[in-house]
């Protein structure tokens, strides 16, 4: 694995694990008066996702395949047996 890929999965296996929050689980505190602490977490950890998402899309995206979907189709021969 190249590096940045490397650094990518080692950062999903982390998110992976951070989304088990078994720590706020018992917790019955609100964050901002309102909001149980639990889904505050998990709307945080859904920024956070995105974000990651974002950078690896980004920078983790194979320049190769964009290439090769962009090239032009080649022509097929119409007498080849096209069938129609």
């Amino acid at each position: 694995m190249k590096g940045p890929t490397l650094a990518f999965v080692v950062a999903f296996v982390v998110l992976a694990a951070l989304h088990q929050d078994n720590w706020n689980w018992d917790r019955a505190d609100l964050v901002f008066g309102f909001l149980p602490v639990g889904l505050a977490y998990h709307a945080g950890y859904s920024l956070v996702a995105a974000v990651f998402w974002a950078v690896v899309v980004r920078f983790g995206w194979p320049d190769r395949l964009e290439a090769w979907a962009e090239e032009p189709e080649e022509e097929t021969d119409e007498a080849g047996g096209g069938g129609r």
